[in-house]
């Protein structure tokens, strides 16, 4: 999920919102990047950069600041397994961002696969038989998939990448767990979770969730930022529903990419990865849970899109500095403002 949580949210709605969506990670205005995952605030060479040339659409290198044109950036896709794209949720200029990438593959004769953190594992037949045009996203199709329950935002929002997708035969893989499995995990803990026949229904039963410092410090970190008062199991709670959901996210974008290996297409991939901004940030949530799986080979890339306000470009420059993502793609200001980040 996206990372731009108030306070006033309240520790107990978020237990309930994490419960009932995708985890939760904040990226707080004020906070460092986690010191476990090896990463400090960078050298200051970018607080001083001109910004005339930051404007939405322009893609920006976390490494260098460098901005380029999506035309022009666009080649560095070469190669790559995985492409992770972070959205404010509910910003229909991060919609077309990707239909942009995903157009853009196809035009170099590319057969991407998307996977979408809106759509949770117990709606993937649903999934599979809308984009192969057996049924119309209509109220029996977001039944069958589940996505009151599962998602509860609007799909209108998101209709036009599953659209795109049902209309070029391309594959949509569901990336969350199933909502009762989270709710479990938030009530009974996650080691007691991955033991019991639920999880083994769904592949997780005895799976290796790994215990990562610099995750660990980040999410708890956000989530006494953004909802202070919590007591130490509220937090514990929330922080395993995350790490359970970015686990389960991990795993499949890695059998995914397992069978991509074995199908004899050339042209099958990248795995287009499209979750809010907090799944990818600092790459801890899901991209370094995909290379522990995957191996050191796997080729991936972060590109964290962020709405852009020329008055504010103090925020784009934290981002870059703190080195969010590999990219930071800036772009119009979505219907619903800015996000906010909680103080």
């Amino acid at each position: 999920m996206n990372g731009w949580f108030l306070k006033s949210a309240g520790v107990a709605a978020a237990i309930l919102f994490l419960s009932a969506v995708p985890s939760c990670t904040m990226v707080t205005a004020d906070q460092d990047p986690p010191a476990a995952h090896g990463g400090s605030v960078r050298p200051n060479d970018l607080a001083t950069q001109a910004t005339p040339a930051w404007k939405p659409g322009v893609i920006l290198s976390a490494e260098t600041g460098e901005p380029s044109s999506f035309e022009d950036w666009l080649p560095r896709l070469r190669g790559v397994d995985v492409v992770y794209l972070g959205e404010e949720h509910q910003n229909p200029e991060h919609i077309k961002a990707a239909l942009l990438v995903l157009r853009s593959l196809l035009a170099q004769g590319r057969r991407p696969l998307l996977g979408m953190e809106m759509f949770s594992w117990d709606g993937q037949p649903a999934l599979d038989r809308y984009v192969a045009g057996e049924t119309d996203a209509d109220q029996q199709f977001l039944e069958a998939v589940r996505w009151k329950q599962n998602w509860g935002g609007a799909f209108e929002d998101y209709a036009p990448l599953v659209a795109f997708a049902r209309e070029h035969k391309l594959p949509v893989l569901a990336l969350n767990p199933p909502r009762p499995l989270v709710r479990r995990v938030v009530k009974d803990g996650v080691e007691a979770v991955v033991k019991g026949e639920e999880a083994a229904r769904w592949g997780m039963k005895g799976e290796e969730l790994v215990e990562d410092a610099g995750y660990r410090e980040a999410i708890i970190g956000q989530l006494k930022a953004c909802h202070g008062g919590g007591t130490d199991r509220d937090y514990e709670g929330m922080y395993e529903a995350s790490l359970f959901r970015d686990e389960g996210m991990a795993k499949t974008i890695a059998d995914s990419l397992a069978r991509m290996a074995t199908d004899g297409d050339p042209t099958r991939g990248p795995f287009v990865s499209y979750t809010g901004g907090g799944h990818i940030q600092y790459r801890l949530p899901v991209p370094n849970r995909v290379q522990r799986r995957v191996g050191p080979g796997v080729k991936q890339m972060t590109i964290y899109m962020t709405s852009f306000e020329p008055a504010r470009p103090d925020e784009v420059r934290d981002l870059l500095i703190r080195h969010i993502a590999d990219y930071l793609w800036l772009t119009p200001v979505g219907p619903q403002g800015p996000p906010r980040r909680c103080r």
